[in-house]
């Protein structure tokens, strides 16, 4: 992939700067928020253990930067404490007091029993802000239980509508619910730091994969609601709609479309030369093209077929269609099929050359945040400790 550095300017006044920022979580939900905090201008401080964030390493054995703290960590200063010894605890306690917001993403208790805890820390610092991620909430019979992404897949029901009907469940292909997860954190966040600014007030932002993954299927809970029926996986298109998320073979490989409005399917069909097709009483109408799926599909690859999927996929944007070619990542190239050009950047890694990443999402006033540098593990340690005049073990 031919990605660039950033083209668009740094912002002259990053909206969080000034916020400090204690990142004492691990793999991906908590240290996501923060990487959206530090892009933002804040100050993040990530607490990690002797040997690292776990995620260092999660399958990576090059060096102390692997893909998953890769993506999540840019910016960030490192620092360790050893959270084992009565010093170390001390440390971290001052460390995490002097900060406007603090994120964690560990198991119910286990920070409590280092003096970290939410109740802990707010009671001496009303001022601060503390986001919590939990598996399945802090209380009841399921919150000591371990729990991943792909747990929360499963639970919510978003399993039982990834796959193939007649075969197992499929996951989502990504850690979906951890970066969802990320995202809501940050929302909360940002939210107290808002309400703080005007009543001088902290507060405790809480949430669990489990929750935010079964408000993710917000539409299949609806529609199970109204219709008393139950969603069910059926690989691609929408069981209620056609064409739509449908996967047509082109020559030189796929495109989904969506045209299931009337309106929409006949400018289709006219666009596609076959204006016939709106009338035939096999796809006349939404009912029937559900019905009628397959031979739906089986007309529409043969009438796209000898296109390029890019071609196809311009020719149906100019006729007012939802259509996009599906691409490999090695095909997914900034400044091409609406990817920001400058949505990439490259983050500067010790010993190593950098690597390339995505950045924000949107600029603010035109401008983004540059994406800074990974940092050794405990590499700020005596440089924060001393700026917050910590004493040192």
């Amino acid at each position: 992939m031919n990605a660039t550095a950033s083209l668009l300017p740094a912002m002259d006044d990053p909206p969080l700067h000034g916020v400090r920022v204690l990142d004492a979580g691990q793999y991906i939900a908590a240290p996501a928020a923060a990487q959206t905090l530090a892009d933002l201008g804040a100050d993040v401080i990530k607490l990690e253990p002797a040997g690292g964030d776990a995620s260092r390493h999660v399958g990576w054995t090059k060096d102390a930067y692997g893909p998953m703290f890769s993506a999540y960590n840019r910016g960030k200063r490192s620092v360790v404490l050893d959270l084992r010894s009565e010093a170390g605890r001390s440390q971290a306690r001052r460390l995490a007091l002097s900060c406007d917001v603090v994120l964690a993403n560990a198991r119910p208790g286990a920070l409590e029993k280092q003096g970290l805890g939410a109740a802990q820390l707010m009671a001496e610092s009303p001022r601060l802000i503390y986001g919590r991620v939990s598996a399945f909430g802090q209380q009841g019979p399921a919150s000591i239980r371990l729990g991943f992404d792909i747990a929360a897949q499963a639970e919510s029901g978003m399993m039982s509508l990834n796959g193939e009907s007649d075969r197992d469940p499929v996951r989502v292909g990504f850690t979906v619910v951890d970066l969802l997860a990320a995202n809501s954190l940050t929302t909360g966040v940002l939210a107290a730091l808002l309400r703080r600014s005007r009543t001088g007030r902290g507060g405790l932002v809480d949430l669990s994969l489990i929750d935010v993954a079964v408000c993710a299927l917000a539409n299949a809970w609806t529609e199970y609601h109204l219709t008393g029926q139950m969603p069910l996986r059926r690989g691609n298109g929408q069981p209620s709609a056609a064409p739509a998320a449908d996967v047509i073979t082109t020559r030189d490989g796929q495109i989904v479309l969506s045209a299931y409005m009337q309106e929409h399917f006949a400018r289709l069909c006219a666009t596609i030369g076959q204006p016939h097709l709106a009338h035939d009483e096999r796809f006349a109408t939404n009912q029937a093209r559900v019905a009628n799926r397959p031979a739906l599909v089986a007309v529409l690859r043969d009438a796209l077929s000898h296109f390029d999927s890019d071609t196809i996929v311009d020719i149906l944007a100019q006729g007012g269609i939802v259509a996009g070619t599906i691409r490999t990542m090695d095909r997914v190239q900034p400044g091409h099929a609406g990817v920001s050009a400058d949505l990439f950047t490259a983050v500067e890694t010790p010993g190593r050359a950098p690597v390339r990443v995505p950045g924000l999402p949107f600029s603010l006033d035109g401008a983004r945040q540059p994406a800074g540098r990974l940092p050794a593990v405990g590499e700020h340690t005596q440089q924060v400790l001393a700026e917050l005049e910590i004493p040192q073990a």
